[in-house]
């Protein structure tokens, strides 16, 4: 199932590939057993998810697989555009891209490369707001909100 499953600050990330290209990152709880990466792009995702782990201005260079519809690009764009340490409510983010902020929050949901396609840096305007469709989960919020003070966004951190 996974090409690769590393130890993460939050937990373990899982890592899929299927013909040259990142299929799908996914935020797995402690319990999860580690795997080795299966593949050379299996090993190149660790290494810079590692990078990211230990600098937070690392950037990514993966080949992501061609997945979600246009609007969900679209947002994810959008989304990659947004500066390490900054952060966009849902609301600004439809307002750039010509949307409403359910359509942009369901989007976000839907982001098969977090990390890669920073989707924690965007959040509700009144909080830190969900997360990877999962909404009232903590262990998911407490994940966004890591992330968000590892990139010097305090304000919240879990």
């Amino acid at each position: 199932m996974w090409s690769a499953v590393m130890d993460a600050p939050f937990g373990k990330v899982g890592i899929r590939v299927a013909a040259s290209q990142v299929r799908e990152i996914v935020y797995l709880p402690r319990s999860s057993a580690l795997i080795a990466p299966d593949t050379p792009l299996a090993q190149q995702a660790v290494t810079q998810i590692e990078r990211y782990f230990a600098q937070p201005y690392a950037a990514f260079d993966l080949p992501l697989a061609d997945l979600g519809t246009p609007f969900q690009r679209r947002v994810w764009h959008a989304i990659s555009a947004i500066p390490q340490g900054q952060v966009l409510t849902y609301g600004q983010l439809a307002q750039q891209i010509g949307s409403v902020p359910r359509a942009v929050g369901q989007a976000c949901g839907s982001n098969r490369w977090p990390l890669v396609i920073p989707c924690h840096r965007v959040v509700a305007a009144n909080g830190i707001g969900g997360f990877a469709h999962h909404a009232g989960d903590d262990f998911f919020r407490q994940i966004k909100g890591w992330l968000l003070a590892h990139e010097g966004v305090l304000r919240f951190a879990a």
